[in-house]
């Protein structure tokens, strides 16, 4: 590649192009180790004479700076000090914002108001980690994978390079509404399908293309902080609304609310469903309002008892609900595929907007994914793992149930990775946590989940990441551990 250095004039060109590369090596721009440019491509690329570059080279070479290589090129000399590093990221936007008023680039205020996200991370050091969010690829058929990127690249060799249907490509988009049909009774063809960056992708283009800023949207409380920074940052006014047994309490929405946000199938974090009553409630509201409602379907295909719920998507008659799903739980989160099934009113609009933004997904791993999804590969994945999940479940709840009883008050969830314990008094979240790290496990409290202040305080046990054996042994330790954590409180 050519190496940037810019001539001006025809005066000095030695000491032009001497002081530039310099001044790459010292900062740090060129790299211990690289490799330059001949003097005759350098020459040619700077239209100077050999003469002149080897010149340069020369100095370069007797201050040490770079060497020659024999047979191999000129490279920058290894071990070089470097001038002082630049500031630190946090400095710098520490002073950004104390000089924002003076800046001419500076981002709209409402961004403010959006909090930083980390997706789930593993404590570092602790082999015994409940962290939520997280899948076992230890299990994944990666062979299987393998030869479907490779049919991928096949039907990539044989076409042109060109942009693609920003929804997506037709074989996933077909896969995606058969699986669909088949396992959750949603009544829909490859047309109705908008294929995304994952499940965040798609409610950030849900809520751009829906609202104003300053509308009203509605988040569950507890609920899923991405959803809520995602409404955040469109401008709207997001409005938590408390959830119960039977989920949303549809009662407490506020009138002028134009889009909600419900993760129905078994709510986020705490895991019960919304029930029948509620679901038809929530309908009801939003005809009589043209509200749009976003179902997030997550973690569906973890169902260990109870009969399926209908989705809202079945039971909307007025075509008002987006239903949104994602292959981050059911295959890997690096993967970064979802997709969502949109009233038929918002698809061009949505599929515009996809456009706009990114114009289109990776269509090699979307025609991988409908090659696994389409062969039957993605079913027999989903039906190894529902079984690994099922055990480390049922390990899970022996102990909330056995010697975890006194302190752990369980709300057993129907479908999923995760479930959420209420802590009985007078145990608090940061006691428990911060006891058990000592331990080397780590324990993630619901305080992250909520909006506004809650009496109840608890846990969320995520069992995607951690094999039922680490899971007897941490609780085993816990239940040993938390009568000095009792007796401190």
């Amino acid at each position: 590649m050519d190496i940037h250095i810019a001539v001006e004039g025809r005066h000095d060109l030695a000491g032009q192009i001497y002081r530039q590369l310099r001044a790459g090596i010292v900062e740090g721009r060129l790299a211990g180790g690289t490799q330059l440019p001949s003097t005759r491509d350098l020459a040619t690329q700077l239209g100077v004479s050999r003469k002149t570059t080897l010149d340069v080279f020369e100095r370069l070479l007797a201050e040490g700076f770079l060497h020659a290589r024999a047979g191999s090129g000129t490279f920058v000399s290894e071990g070089l000090q470097r001038l002082p590093a630049d500031r630190p990221a946090h400095a710098r936007a520490a002073q950004d914002a104390s000089t924002s008023a003076r800046s001419g680039a500076r981002a709209q205020p409402v961004w403010h108001a959006v909090p930083d996200l980390l997706g789930p991370q593993p404590t570092p050091g602790t082999p015994f980690d409940f962290v939520g969010g997280i899948t076992d690829k230890s299990h994944f058929p990666f062979d299987v994978w393998r030869r479907c990127v490779n049919h991928a690249l096949r039907v990539q060799a044989r076409g042109r390079g060109t942009y693609r249907d920003a929804a997506g490509e037709q074989e996933l988009r077909l896969a995606i509404s058969r699986y669909l049909a088949f396992s959750r009774a949603i009544a829909s063809n490859w047309e109705d399908v908008i294929v995304t960056q994952g499940a965040q992708h798609a409610l950030d283009l849900i809520a751009r293309v829906t609202l104003r800023p300053g509308d009203v949207a509605v988040v569950e409380d507890p609920g899923y902080p991405p959803a809520r920074a995602c409404l955040t940052a469109t401008g709207a006014k997001v409005v938590p609304v408390a959830v119960d047994a039977e989920g949303l309490v549809v009662g407490k929405l506020p009138k002028n609310a134009r889009l909600v946000y419900v993760t129905p199938s078994h709510q986020f974090p705490l895991g019960m469903p919304m029930s029948l009553a509620r679901r038809v409630e929530l309908l009801e509201w939003a005809q009589e309002r043209d509200a749009v409602i976003i179902e997030d379907d997550y973690d569906c295909e973890y169902r260990f008892e109870g009969r399926p719920m209908e989705p809202l998507k079945s039971l909307d008659r007025a075509g008002l609900v987006a239903y949104v799903g994602t292959f981050s739980k059911t295959l890997f989160p690096e993967l970064r595929v979802g997709y969502v099934v949109p009233p038929a009113a918002l698809f061009d609009t949505l599929r515009k907007a996809r456009q706009i933004g990114d114009w289109h997904g990776c269509s090699l791993t979307q025609t991988a994914l409908a090659r696994f999804m389409l062969n039957g590969d993605f079913a027999r994945h989903v039906k190894r793992m529902h079984k690994l999940y099922a055990a480390r479940r049922a390990c899970l709840l022996a102990h909330l149930h056995g010697d975890l009883a006194r302190w752990f008050e369980p709300i057993v969830p129907a479908a999923g990775i995760h479930l959420a314990a209420l802590l009985k008094a007078p145990l608090t979240e940061a006691a428990v946590i911060d006891a058990a790290r000592e331990e080397a496990i780590a324990l993630h409290g619901l305080a992250p989940f909520h909006v506004r202040a809650r009496p109840q305080t608890g846990l969320v046990f995520g069992y995607g990441g951690i094999e039922a054996e680490l899971i007897d042994a941490a609780l085993t330790k816990l239940a040993k551990l938390l009568p000095r954590v009792e007796s401190r409180t």
